[in-house]
């Protein structure tokens, strides 16, 4: 009985994982899956495999040879099952149905700790599906999107969808429509990837409880979006030569957005109806304009920001006063002519960035043809004589003498550099065509 009970025992243990050689063939992947036991890894050796549907706990590595294509039809490799790993594979060749989602890498609802790294994406309508997808990763791949069609009619690089706790890092994602986009999602991390060549680097819809830190978007047309969301971490983040904004914030509230540094977009920064948000420690610029705030945004704490080099500043319509300090420290601002006689790091006067000639401007464009004129000089004169006579706009009552330094990494330089005047010889229909949903 003794022994009986022994070897029923070892009978019911899970057997050995093993790892299998996968030579190349059509069928060869699928093959391979249906005879291998949970927990195998599967080594594909060098050649052409074809799509396959991965329904139980494997790892598959393609030793940084084997590619799967996908024929151009639906998706190319489909995960059902929790705990896989798809390692150093290409992975190419998706269908063009972006209503059904095609992708090279598709987690479908549900499905747990998927992890996708050292993998390269290319010639795919969306890189990597988490749809619905649980606690997944996805890290160092390098995903090269479509070119062949108008920007909005791509593909993302990371499509993700309801998809808690999905952590995307340290990837590089390249020409197709937005490098993240993240709808209906929470507690996710994006952070320390690189985007060049799309609509938008990371684009965030009703996402809750996420972070995007560290991450580098270069020639995109916006850098990072928030919309709708809630509680959101923008920290340390690099925008450079993006063409409409570094940073938005559209309904987007209770968030914090620090340390981050957006260099020659038309806005650095742009709130529309934004509220309860911290914007700290950030360096806007060479921007058309510093920050755009509007809509209705209301009680965003403004502070420790330097403002360089803008154009405008500050594009703020309105009739009420806004201050813009916080606990006795404003934000540095390059065109403020102040000095500091006590020496506390603080200007002796208030700043206020705007006055009632840049209200004009901004509802009458028509009367920039006489910025110069004695007229003008005149009425900004009175104004900084005579306060009273301002209206209501931005006030920074504790300026700050030095800016914020925030260096961009010499690596991305030349990259910055290839942008060059890009967006000048955009044609406005080529921008409408792109942009449009």
């Amino acid at each position: 009985m003794l022994f009986r009970a022994i070897l029923f025992s070892l009978l019911a243990l899970p057997l050995r994982a093993e790892v299998v050689q996968v030579p190349p063939g059509a069928d060869a992947l699928r093959v391979a899956i249906a005879a291998a036991r949970p927990g195998d890894v599967l080594m594909l050796t060098a050649g052409s495999y074809g799509p396959a549907v991965i329904d139980k706990p494997l790892t598959i590595d393609g030793q940084g040879k084997a590619v799967v294509d996908g024929g151009h039809k639906g998706t190319v490799l489909l995960v059902t099952a929790d705990d896989v790993t798809l390692r150093r594979l290409t992975v190419k060749g998706s269908g063009a149905r972006d209503e059904d989602i095609d992708s090279g890498i598709k987690v479908i609802k549900g499905v747990a700790r998927t992890v996708v790294e050292d993998n390269i994406l290319t010639d795919n309508m969306h890189g990597v599906d988490f749809h619905g997808a649980v606690d997944a990763i996805a890290r160092r791949n390098v995903i090269t999107g479509r070119q062949d069609h108008h920007m909005v009619a791509r593909g993302n690089g990371f499509y993700v969808w309801n998809a808690p706790g999905v952590v995307i890092e340290d990837n590089s994602v390249r020409y197709g429509r937005d490098g993240i986009f993240s709808n209906a999602s929470r507690k996710d991390t994006f952070r320390r990837n690189t985007f060049r060549d799309l609509r938008f680097a990371i684009h965030y819809m009703y996402t809750n409880d996420s972070s995007v830190i560290d991450n580098i978007s270069v020639g995109n047309h916006l850098g990072f979006a928030m919309m709708y969301s809630r509680r959101v971490e923008v920290r340390g983040n690099i925008s450079l030569s993006d063409r409409d904004h570094g940073v938005m914030l559209n309904s987007t509230n209770e968030s914090d957005v620090t340390g981050n540094l957006v260099v020659g977009a038309a806005k650095c920064t742009f709130l529309y109806d934004a509220n309860k948000n911290l914007i700290a420690g950030n360096r806007f610029e060479g921007c058309d304009i510093g920050i755009h705030y509007t809509a209705g945004s209301a009680r965003n704490a403004v502070t420790g920001n330097a403002f360089i080099a803008n154009r405008n500043q500050v594009k703020y319509v309105g009739t009420r006063d806004l201050e813009w300090s916080l606990e006795g420290r404003g934000n540095h601002w390059s065109d403020l002519a102040a000095f500091d006689l006590n020496g506390d790091g603080f200007a002796d006067q208030a700043f206020r960035p705007n006055d009632m000639m840049d209200h004009i401007l901004w509802s009458q464009p028509a009367a920039g043809l006489l910025i110069g004129s004695p007229a003008v000089q005149l009425i900004r004169w009175s104004q900084q004589s005579f306060p009273a006579t301002l209206p209501g706009g931005i006030i920074d009552s504790h300026p700050l003498m030095a800016p914020i330094q925030i260096d961009i990494p010499a690596e991305w330089l030349a990259a910055q550099a290839e942008v060059g005047d890009r967006w000048q010889k955009e044609t406005e229909r080529d921008a409408e065509a792109d942009l449009s949903d």
